[in-house]
Formats: structure tokens, C-alpha cells, sequence
């Protein structure tokens, strides 16, 4: 597993989408289709608290054969209040699935070397409607028939693809037409990947404001702001790369999106074996009490890919049952994706400034223990934006603790999560859960013990 940054972006709908479908068959197909998609119990599930979901295929492209497969949690209580969140993880090629819902903030995590499901009491359908795409197409158990578009995956491909899937599955859900509406994300990447890391979120909120300024437009979605976690400009020369390569080569003893936690030691060597176990040496053996004890397992992406590829899981799930072809393998990342991704847009600071300028309230966050994409570089890439200072940098608590620092902008935010890595909901998980219960209510992080 290789992670370039959080990103997380939230995009706001107060009135989400007019749609032109009306007829009665089409409202009993999606119908049909939605009872369809609810998932009764996965295997290893506690019996306890209960928990809504669904998950499935929704078509994006029908004339290729392009569908994305989503998981979707309702929100713990009082579903019909709360907003609608939607989040998509990067690399490009890693999926939501894998990492966000089953390793990070979803209600149910996978454990136990994929033996079993644990709640997750930081779960973030505390305070929203979960929504996990993987996406694109060839990510996790997302397909086409049209292998030719997978040598086409570029970012406006993406976004266009996840565009028409939220227009879908919006048709699928009613009632969240309605909703305030939210896209989320993060980032998994080497050099180039980190150069796209944060490319995701940004672009399909452009989409959507875009979308909703042309008249022509099949939905209109009212976007009021985001929240970031990746924010850095790879526009590298062949000579720093080069030397990139060098510097990166010498943090392989540790975990560069952890610096402080320990790195997995799991021998992977089986895992394409069709009986695959764990091997440990005495040192891994001795590595695994260590992070047990520390309360950190670097391993949760290996027991993602134990669990999503059991067929009791995928029947459960919904997931490879496309008609005339044979079950694959589900990886939590795409290696054939993220080496022929083209991107073709190589920054993302004139969206930024562009959705800035519209109006759209943003925040960055950071987890002050990446290596990755560490603070410093995020924060040179917010002052780059040549914003005004509203508030100087101080420090936000949490239970009378020091969580954080944050600094102001007019138009923005960055907030800074103290001892996390690169994945702060799975590092910092009451943290997380703070951030973004105070940026979905519009509030300030607590400036007081």
C-alpha cells in the first residue's frame, strides 16, 4: 500500500437535482433496483449496533459496458436530516472500499487478517449519509466491456464518469435529491501519483459548478465549499525526480505516511495464492505485538483484500456478478491504472481559486506525521494561493488536549492534526470525526480547553 495524501474535499448541494425522468416504470425499475442493492448482514458482521447499507453497480456508460460499484452507509440516526457525503480515494487506482469505508471512517472496518468486521464508534455516518465510489472504472470491483477505455483514463474521463454516476444514483435515491450534498476524498500514490493525489475531488466540484452555471445540464447542485487534505503541485523536472527517487529509496525502512508508527512486516509473498495465509518470520511475529499493543495495525490494506476477495463477501456485497464474466481478483489498488493514468491537468491551484472566487468555503487539513505529503508542503501551496489573512495560526483541543493548529484565510482554511499520518480518520479518528462534524455545521474547530 503506497498513500499520498488525504484529500478531502466537500462539496455542498442545498437543492440537489432536477431530474427530467418522471415515468412510472423508471421509478419502479430504480426502485427495484435499490431493494436489490440492500445488503441484509456481511459475513463477520457484529450483530450489533444494526446498520443500513447497500451496495451495487450503478451504469455510467451504456453504450461501453462502464459501471461503478458503491457502498453506501445511512446515517447512524435521523437519516432523513442529515446530509449526504460522498468519497472517493485516488492513487489513481485504489479503492474507496478498501481503504476509506473498510479501513478508515465507514461503520464497519475489517479485522482479524480479513477474519471479521469490527463498528467503528468514529464512524463518520455520526453525522452524515456515507457514500463510497470506487472509481475508475478497472478500480476494485468497478468494470467495463470496453477495454479500450481503460487506455483513456485521464482526469476529465474520471470526472465525467463519477458525474453521471452521482446523476444515476441519485435517480436510485430520491429522497437525497434534496439533500445537502458532499464530495470527499483522499490519495494514494508514488511521485506520480502524488502529482494527481488531490486531482479527484477538486475537478468533479469544477464539474459540477460548471454543470450547474450551463443551463443544458442534467442536475442542478447548489456547491457551497470543500475540505482538503492533499494539496501539493508535481510538476517535477526528469533531474528532481530523479533525485526524489534517492530521497524517497532511504525512508524504506519506515513508514513515509506514518513517520512515527510502525511499518508492516506481513510476508505478501502468497497473496496470489488461491489459499492465501500470512507467513511471519520471528521478527514479524514480534512486529505484530508491537503495533497490537500500540493501538496501530500498518496492515489493514492486506486484510481489505482477504476479506473483498472471500465469495461469501462478494455475494453478500453484490460485487462480481456482471453477467457473461468470470470472477477476478479484487486488489485494493491497480498498479496497470495508476502506471498508464495520463494526467492532464497538471495543477489544481486554478481551481482552487476558481471555486474560491465563486464563493465556495474550503478547508485543507493535514496530518503533522506524513512523509509523505508533510505540512510544510501543503502549507506552501495554500500561501501560494495569495490569500488574505482572517485569523493567525493557533491551536484547536480536543478533550483539553492540543489536536491541532489552524490558520484562516478569506476563502479558506488549513488545519493541521496533530500525530497523524497520511490518513488521519484511521490515525486520529475522534479527531477526524471533530473536523468534519465542525465543517459540515459551518462552525470553528474549539480554540479553548
Amino acid at each position: 500500500m503506497s498513500a499520498a495524501g488525504l484529500f478531502l474535499c466537500l462539496v455542498s448541494a442545498l437543492a440537489l437535482p432536477t431530474f427530467s425522468s418522471s415515468s412510472q416504470s423508471l421509478a419502479s425499475a430504480t426502485s427495484d433496483q435499490r431493494d436489490a442493492d440492500r445488503v441484509v448482514r456481511l459475513p463477520g458482521q457484529p450483530e450489533s449496533p444494526s446498520v443500513s447499507q447497500f451496495s451495487g453497480y450503478v451504469t455510467v456508460n451504456e453504450r461501453n459496458g462502464r459501471a461503478l460499484f458503491y457502498w453506501f452507509f445511512e446515517a447512524q440516526t435521523t437519516p432523513e436530516e442529515k446530509p449526504l457525503l460522498l468519497w472517493l480515494n485516488g492513487g489513481p487506482g485504489c479503492s474507496s472500499i478498501g481503504y476509506g469505508a473498510a479501513s478508515e471512517l465507514g461503520p464497519l472496518r475489517v479485522v482479524r487478517r480479513g477474519a471479521a468486521l469490527e463498528f467503528n464508534e468514529y464512524a463518520w455516518n455520526k453525522e452524515a449519509n456515507l457514500l463510497f465510489l470506487e472509481s475508475p472504472v478497472g478500480v476494485g470491483f468497478s468494470y467495463t466491456n470496453t477495454s479500450s477505455d481503460l487506455d483513456k483514463l485521464n482526469d476529465d474521463f474520471v470526472a465525467e464518469d463519477d458525474y453521471s454516476f452521482l446523476v444515476n444514483w441519485l435517480e436510485q435515491f430520491p429522497e437525497y435529491k434534496d439533500r445537502e450534498f458532499y464530495i470527499s476524498g483522499e490519495s494514494y500514490a508514488e511521485i506520480s501519483t502524488s502529482y494527481a493525489a488531490g486531482h479527484y475531488v477538486p475537478q468533479l466540484a469544477e464539474l459540477v459548478y460548471d454543470r450547474n452555471t450551463d443551463k443544458k445540464g442534467k442536475a442542478y447542485i447548489n456547491l457551497k465549499g470543500f475540505i482538503d487534505c492533499d494539496f501539493k503541485n508535481f510538476n517535477w523536472s526528469d533531474d528532481c525526480n530523479a533525485v526524489m527517487d534517492i530521497v524517497y529509496s532511504q525512508y524504506d525502512e519506515i513508514d513515509i505516511y506514518n513517520i512515527y508508527e510502525p511499518k508492516c512486516l506481513l510476508n505478501q509473498s502468497s497473496a496470489s495464492s488461491e489459499n492465501h495465509a500470512f507467513s511471519m518470520n520471528g521478527q514479524e511475529k514480534f512486529s505484530r505485538r508491537i503495533l497490537v499493543f500500540s493501538g496501530y495495525d500498518p496492515c489493514y490494506s492486506s486484510y481489505a483484500e482477504d476479506y473483498f476477495n472471500k465469495k461469501e463477501v462478494q455475494k453478500a456485497f453484490h460485487a462480481n456478478v456482471v453477467s457473461g464474466s468470470l470472477p477476478v481478483k479484487w486488489h485494493v489498488c491497480s498498479n496497470p491504472i495508476l502506471n498508464s493514468y495520463n494526467f492532464t491537468v497538471s495543477s489544481v491551484l486554478p481551481i482552487y481559486s476558481k471555486l474560491i472566487k465563486a464563493g465556495l468555503r474550503v478547508w485543507l487539513y493535514s496530518g503533522d506525521a506524513d512523509g509523505k505529503v508533510p505540512v510544510i508542503g501543503s502549507r506552501y501551496c495554500v500561501e501560494g494561493l495569495g490569500l488574505p489573512i482572517k485569523t493567525q495560526w493557533q491551536p484547536w483541543y480536543l478533550d483539553k488536549q492540543v489536536a491541532g493548529r489552524f490558520v484562516e484565510y478569506y476563502g479558506m482554511s488549513m488545519v493541521t492534526v496533530r500525530g497523524a499520518g497520511h490518513m488521519v480518520p484511521l490515525n486520529k479518528p475522534a479527531e477526524a470525526l471533530l473536523l468534519i462534524n465542525t465543517f459540515l455545521r459551518g462552525e470553528q474547530l474549539p480554540t479553548h480547553r
